[in-house]
């Protein structure tokens, strides 16, 4: 079995400023560099040939690439004890264009559809027993937070599973983005 998800990889100067914003949450587990992505449809567990399938409907998906903002930062969930750090992503329709494409060609296949709605967002650590007032001051401090535009020029396809040291995340596939026209006689939806 292979528990999967579809993420945009950062690159390693966006995680090196990632860096500078994770600490100051005493019980936040912060993650590693390795585990820092944007998810943009997250599977679970399929079996092999269903992988393949998946690996392969994701290769007939074309998109341009397109530019990435990360700014802010905020927590999960909302209205309960926090669960999770994350920086935000900047309004962008383009992101949100790839992510549907990506979703249903996953239910084409016969995948349920996710039960969350798409909120771009990188976690940045999980939370077990923080005090609110310190996450509350971790948000404050830096809810100014903002990284440069980034190109986005591919999406990849990971596997994970579990260790007693937390997810393991192994790359299984990477798609590049394609600019309009450089494949002859085909046209990007």
């Amino acid at each position: 079995m292979y528990r999967l998800f579809v993420t945009i990889d950062l690159p390693v100067d966006v995680k090196e400023q990632l860096r500078f914003i994770c600490y100051g949450v005493p019980g936040a587990n912060w993650l590693d560099d390795n585990q820092l992505h944007l998810t943009l449809r997250f599977i679970g567990e399929v079996d092999g040939g269903v992988f393949k399938d998946i690996a392969e409907a994701l290769a007939l998906i074309r998109h341009e690439p397109f530019e990435l903002e990360l700014r802010g930062v905020g927590c999960f969930p909302l209205r309960k004890t926090p669960k999770s750090i994350w920086v935000g992503v900047s309004k962008n329709e383009i992101l949100v264009h790839l992510q549907k494409k990506i979703d249903t060609a996953l239910i084409r296949l016969g995948l349920k559809k996710e039960g969350r709605k798409f909120s771009p967002h990188i976690t940045l650590a999980h939370l077990k027993e923080s005090r609110v007032n310190k996450i509350a001051g971790y948000l404050a401090a830096n809810g100014l937070f903002k990284v440069e535009p980034f190109l986005v020029e591919e999406f990849c396809l990971y596997s994970s599973y579990l260790s007693s040291q937390g997810a393991i995340h192994q790359l299984e596939e990477s798609y590049p983005m394609m600019v309009k026209g450089a494949i002859k006689d085909e046209k990007l939806p």
